[in-house]
């Protein structure tokens, strides 16, 4: 593991083209990296697919946002490989073309399929490339790019299995908005007739942007009993809220936009997914948290993975979604509770690295002079 070495101002002004996507997590880790490179005078733009996600997210965060055809990158045997593969194919044409018009100085990529046609691209036009890697394991898009990496940064303190190149510990660039949540004031977002409700702790359930139905399931089962102990903000997932009348101390939300800084701060206890951006951001942010990570089943196994290092180091607690149950979650819960004091020793003991700091000075010292 390599420390970013210091860097001096650069009094050029530079162009920079992130790209990533697929999911929020390819796309928001990075964008506190754009503004503060579009702070001190440089240009930043964005490749991403033509989704529609990734445009969303950086709408005025990026001095240009564009658009290429993208296609999956699978590890199993399917018919839409062959149709993929030409949209790869596409990707990579488009990708040297924006490359060739934009001509910028380094490219700066979070992953994701759309990711890898552009840094394809860029080294091909012996562009510097600087990736960003989440997980402790890196995904497929990623682990193809590595022979045309510059630097790579992560996530965690070591080094992801086959990449051989400079690699520096970074952490996540945690969102300003987070940084400055309001307690209070989500207390009152969440319960807007009782903001002290009692004086009863809010606990948070997310499931992240899409919402988890096996989460939710157990969500349902364990609120009678969880509702006399503790206030449940639950974050379900477009179209997965129940309808109402809701118990009184429970609030079932879609997602949350801009009022998440202030969710998190009015959080007492945490359950959720071990994405890797979120479980940083709640690590970060000192929250007792129960990850309850996507099964093996329905992915890699990088959530398993992830959740794993924040428990062997008594940051957190953790439950498989195998045998979650209304039961075991309200169980869980009240564990949680129990070893808060434990749990906020060991937070306040964790390294946090000044992630976007560290990223713009690799970004800058990759530019040629």
């Amino acid at each position: 593991m390599t420390e970013a070495p210091t860097t001096a101002v650069s009094e050029r002004r530079l162009r920079f083209l992130f790209t990533g996507g697929g999911t929020a997590g390819h796309v928001v880790p990075a964008l506190p990296v754009a503004q503060a490179l579009r702070s001190a005078g440089h240009s930043v733009y964005w490749a991403g697919s033509r989704s529609g996600l990734e445009e969303r997210l950086t709408a005025d965060q990026v001095d240009g946002y564009h658009g290429l055809a993208a296609g999956k990158l699978r590890r199993y045997w399917s018919w839409q490989n062959l149709r993929d593969a030409f949209a790869v194919l596409l990707g990579i044409v488009q990708a040297l073309r924006l490359v060739h018009r934009l001509r910028p100085d380094v490219v700066f990529s979070k992953g994701g399929f759309v990711s890898f046609p552009v840094v394809l691209a860029a080294w091909l036009k012996g562009i510097p490339v600087i990736a960003h890697e989440s997980d402790r394991t890196a995904g497929l898009a990623n682990r193809l790019a590595y022979p045309f990496l510059k630097g790579l940064c992560t996530n965690f303190p070591e080094a992801p299995p086959g990449f051989t190149g400079t690699v520096v510990h970074t952490g996540t660039p945690l969102r300003a908005a987070l940084q400055v949540g309001d307690g209070e004031q989500g207390r009152a977002f969440l319960y807007p007739a009782d903001a002290s409700a009692g004086g009863l702790p809010v606990l948070l359930i997310t499931g992240g942007s899409l919402g988890a139905d096996a989460l939710n399931s157990a969500v349902r089962d364990a609120l009678p009993e969880l509702l006399q102990r503790y206030r449940v903000a639950h974050v379900c997932g477009p179209g997965k809220c129940p309808p109402e009348p809701w118990a009184q101390g429970y609030r079932p939300l879609e997602f949350v936009g801009e009022a998440w800084g202030d969710v998190l701060a009015a959080a007492d206890l945490v359950v959720s997914r071990a994405g890797a951006n979120a479980l940083f951001e709640l690590l970060e942010l000192g929250k007792q948290t129960l990850f309850v990570p996507l099964s093996r089943a329905a992915s890699r196994g990088d959530q398993i993975e992830n959740a794993a290092y924040a428990q062997a180091l008594g940051l957190a607690q953790v439950r498989s979604e195998e045998t979650l149950t209304g039961a075991v979650l309200a169980a869980d819960v009240d564990a949680l509770a129990a070893a808060a004091p434990q749990l906020r020793d060991a937070l306040a003991r964790l390294e946090r690295p000044d992630a976007c700091r560290l990223i713009v000075s690799m970004l800058l010292n990759c530019a040629p002079a």
